[in-house]
This record gives structure tokens, C-alpha cells and sequence, in this order.
């Protein structure tokens, strides 16, 4: 924003312009959203009872996926959810795994880890990549053939007789599995208003949060009776029913705002809006190749992206630590064996679960009460103030961790505080993700693309230090390590709330021909 220019309120400008893009003045100057006087005002639509102004204005067409359904919206809500839930799933799943295959392969399980090592680096590499081709080729086409991938590459990691064959099936699996985790945003952004995208974030990050520990949960199970195989194919048998919900339920949602031009949905069958073929023969999606390719590089370009990232991956690394090495702990200490740690696995999923019901008012909340106090505006800066109420849960849940292992405290008090943690960083990752969706609206698969970057690269590189550094200072130094980390990003966040719209001033929106 030019600071030489006076600054005009969001209502002067709405009531200036003839046809106003309430995204962009809300990105620029705050959404106003409860004003309901000039919603009349403008001919604004709003919510049912006319208290809430609908961003983005919907248009009239019922192909709008703003307009469809609350059936439709929540099915496809819930199969992107689904999806998104198999990444994390099938790569922890590998976490015990890793003692049979060494057996089988004359390996040590440290070896046999490097093909998860290679998976979870890919689950963060990808996502740029998806959202890239999702805007030339559309959402839907990608959704489907990533997912197609990902079957075959799951069936194949339950097939594989040999490392070299495993390993590469892994590396696979993790780059095409990542697609609804990677880009999940794009379809909140499209088939939701600004004032439900808290609640709908809730549900897909909820999906996101459990599956690292549903993984070894079945697993240890799985393999406590049966041969290592049957972890990844129950893997391969979920993939497979999401693939069919694709199929059978699932539309482009991408939807032209900005063009008039004849709607995608009345010119041709589903599934070659599936495949991709009327996107590319129609030319619907106005982006060229070299523009798809340049928005993750854009959005990367934006301080507030960077920082956000960074302050995301520091609370969030050590989630994959903790769930990698966790069971190496158990074992000798209180002499855990493979059914007994897949019970432990309970902890984390009740504390994400908790987390998810919790989140469901929580953020509303908070956006609620800053638009009273704010003169009807909503910043998205607004959305972090959630995560200063996860501080109290992720600093003390790390720290009784720490002390429970190392003092041989009883296991449940070790549960306890793992499962504070995952309650904290469940409302955490809610809190980031509404954020760069407010504050980049046009960019929703870019910014959650560089969001789960930042997650999976932080456990990526903790993974392979985490048993050495407990066995070197003790888990009491290391996991209060972990808390000045913790709290060093706390302090990032904190600037973005002083700083973050200034920030976001100075670097200027997306530009970008599609939302």
C-alpha cells in the first residue's frame, strides 16, 4: 500500500465501486463481514439470515461450487479429507515395519529406514508440484491421476521383494500420495465461504493430525499376527476406496470469477472433466504452463509465507520425531512390546480428536471477538491468536515427555504428555493454515503447498538425529531443547501479528489470473 495514500476504510471502498472484490479489499484492509446495513446498502448476498456477507460473492449459477449443495460440499469435503489422510498413514506405517523387513532382507532396521526417510522428503517436495499442474490442468484431473499413482505405488510397496524394489515403490508412493494433503486448501477456497473456513480446515487438518498415528497403530497390530505385507496392503485397500469416491462423487471445483466465458460442468461429461480433457480442450483455466509453474515461486517470494513456514515447521518437527522414535523408547523402558506400543498409539489419536471437536468453536471464537473489538474488521493475523492458546498445551507436553523417559516416571504420564503436545499442534495447524488463506485467498494451493512443505522437511531432518541426541545429553536436555525451539517460533508468530500486514502491504497480493 502507497503510505503517502490515505488510507480509505473497506466500507468507503466498498461503496465506491460499482462491483467490489471483497477478497482483495479484505486482503488488503481486513474482511468486513457483519456489517449487515451495508450488505443492503451494495445489494451484497449474505448468509440465510442476512447477518453474515458471503466472500466471495457467489454468482448466480448453480455449477458454482459455492452454490452447491450442503450434501455435496461436505461429501467432497470429506473425501479430500480422506485422501489426505493416506500420505501420513502410509508412511508411518513403515515406522514398524522396519524390524520383520530387516529380518527378511538380512538388513538392519536402520537401513531398511532410509526408504521412509525417502518418503517423507517427498511428501513436502510434491506438493509445489501439484498445485502447479493443478492450475493448468485443473483440480479435479490431478486429484484423480495422483491418486491413481498412489494405488499403484501402494500395491507395489506391499508387493516388493526386495529393498531396492521397496525403497523406490516408497519414494513413489510419498510424491503422488501427497496430492489432497499437499493442496487440500484449493478445494476449502472453492467450495466455501471466508466465514466457514476455520470450521472446514478444522475437519481436513483433523484428518491430516490422526493419520501419522493411526498408521503404526493398525500396523503394530497388523504385524503382531501377520506378515509385514498386510500393513501396506490394508494401506493399498484405503487408497483404492478413496480412488473409487473420486471417481464417483468428486467435480471440478475450480470456478472462472474473473473471466465471462461458457461454464465448464453444462459442456461435457464428468468424466472428462476427470481426466482433464474438456479443461484442456475448452482452454477453461486461463493459465499458460510457465504462469502454473511461477506460483509456487511467487508465493515463496512473500515474507509472510516464508516466516509463517518457518515458525510452522519449528513447532511442528518434532510431531515425526517423537512418533519415529518413540516406540525405541518404550520398548526398553517399560518393556513394551508390539501390541503394547500400538495401544500407546490411542494417547495421540483421543488429543488430536479433542483438539479437532475443540478447534470447531475455538477459531470462530477468537475471529469473532476480534471483528466486535476491531471495528467489524476481520485481519488475517487475527487467526494466530489461537496459537497462543496452544502454547500452554505444546511447552509443557514436551517438557513431561522429556522428564518421563528419562526418570522412568510412570508410561502414563509419558502419554499424557505426548498427547498435550498433539492437542496443541492440532489447534496450531488449524491457526497457520486459516492464516495464509486469509491472507493470500487467490493462492490456496500455493500457500497450504509451502505449509505442508514446511511440516514434512522439519520431520524430515529431525528423523535422523533424534535416538543419537536422546542417547547423547538425555531426553530431559533434548526434549527442553525442543521448548526453546518451540518458543523461538512462538516469537515469529508474535511478529507477524505486530508486523504481518505491513509485510503483506509491502510485498503486495498475488496477481495471479486464477484464484
Amino acid at each position: 500500500m502507497d503510505p503517502e495514500k490515505p488510507e480509505f476504510s473497506q466500507r468507503e471502498d466498498l461503496a465506491n465501486l460499482e462491483k467490489p472484490d471483497l477478497e482483495e479489499i479484505g486482503e488488503r484492509e481486513g474482511y468486513v463481514l457483519n456489517d449487515v446495513s451495508l450488505a443492503h446498502e451494495r445489494g451484497l448476498k449474505t448468509t440465510a439470515d442476512g447477518q453474515i456477507i458471503l466472500i466471495p460473492q457467489p454468482s448466480d449459477s448453480p455449477n458454482d461450487p459455492l452454490n452447491w449443495t450442503p450434501f455435496k460440499k461436505h461429501l467432497v469435503l470429506i473425501i479430500i479429507s480422506c485422501t489426505a489422510f493416506l500420505p501420513d498413514y502410509g508412511s508411518a506405517t513403515g515406522s514398524v515395519t522396519l524390524t520383520p523387513q530387516g529380518e527378511e532382507w538380512n538388513m538392519s532396521p536402520n537401513t531398511v529406514n532410509h526408504s521412509q526417510v525417502g518418503n517423507v522428503f517427498m511428501l513436502g517436495a510434491a506438493g509445489p508440484i501439484v498445485v502447479a499442474l493443478a492450475a493448468y490442468f485443473g483440480r479435479y484431473p490431478i486429484l484423480f491421476w495422483w491418486t491413481l499413482f498412489a494405488l499403484a505405488t501402494a500395491i507395489w510397496c506391499a508387493a516388493a521383494q526386495s529393498f531396492e524394489s521397496f525403497m523406490a515403490a516408497r519414494i513413489l508412493n510419498g510424491f503422488f500420495s501427497t496430492v489432497a494433503q499437499g493442496g487440500g486448501l484449493m478445494f476449502v477456497k472453492d467450495m466455501f465461504f471466508l466465514h466457514e473456513h476455520a470450521r472446514k480446515i478444522n475437519i481436513w487438518s483433523g484428518f491430516i493430525i490422526l493419520s501419522p498415528y493411526m498408521g503404526p497403530l493398525f500396523g503394530s497390530f497388523i504385524v503382531n499376527t501377520q506378515i509385514w505385507q498386510w500393513a501396506f496392503g490394508v494401506y493399498a485397500i484405503e487408497t483404492g476406496l478413496c480412488l473409487i469416491a473420486i471417481i464417483l462423487f468428486v467435480d471440478e471445483t475450480y470456478y472462472d470469477r474473473k473471466t465471462v466465458q461458457p461454464e465448464l460442468v453444462p459442456n461435457g461429461p464428468r468424466w472428462q472433466r476427470m481426466l482433464g480433457i474438456q479443461q484442456v480442450r475448452t482452454k477453461y483455466i486461463k493459465n499458460s504452463f510457465k504462469d502454473a509453474c511461477m506460483r509456487p515461486i511467487t508465493m515463496l517470494r512473500k515474507p509472510v509465507i516464508v516466516l509463517i513456514v518457518i515458525a510452522y515447521m519449528l513447532m511442528f518437527a518434532w510431531v515425526v520425531g517423537i512418533n519415529t522414535t518413540l516406540s525405541i523408547f518404550l520398548a526398553p523402558k517399560y518393556g513394551f512390546g508390539a501390541k503394547a506400543i500400538g495401544f500407546f498409539y490411542f494417547t495421540p489419536i483421543v488429543a488430536a480428536i479433542i483438539g479437532e471437536v475443540c478447534g470447531h468453536w475455538l477459531h470462530d471464537f477468537i475471529a469473532k471477538t476480534y471483528t466486535k473489538r476491531n471495528n467489524n474488521h476481520l485481519d488475517p493475523e487475527a487467526r494466530l491468536y489461537a496459537i497462543w492458546f496452544a502454547m500452554p498445551f505444546l511447552v509443557p507436553g514436551l517438557i513431561l515427555v522429556g522428564f518421563a523417559l528419562e526418570r522412568h516416571y510412570h508410561y502414563m504420564l509419558a502419554a499424557l504428555g505426548w498427547g498435550l503436545y498433539v492437542f496443541g499442534i492440532m489447534i496450531v495447524t488449524v491457526a497457520v493454515n486459516s492464516y495464509v488463506l486469509d491472507a493470500y485467498p487467490e493462492a490456496s494451493g500455493e500457500v497450504a503447498a509451502w505449509v505442508n512443505f514446511g511440516r514434512t522437511t522439519g520431520g524430515f531432518i529431525v528423523s535422523y538425529f533424534m535416538v543419537e541426541w536422546a542417547q547423547k545429553e538425555g531426553t530431559i536436555k533434548q526434549f527442553g531443547t525442543m521448548c526453546g525451539i518451540v518458543g523461538a517460533a512462538f516469537f515469529i508468530v508474535l511478529a507477524l501479528q505486530v508486523w504481518g500486514k505491513k509485510l503483506r502491504a509491502w510485498s503486495g497480493p498475488a496477481r495471479f489470473k486464477t484464484a
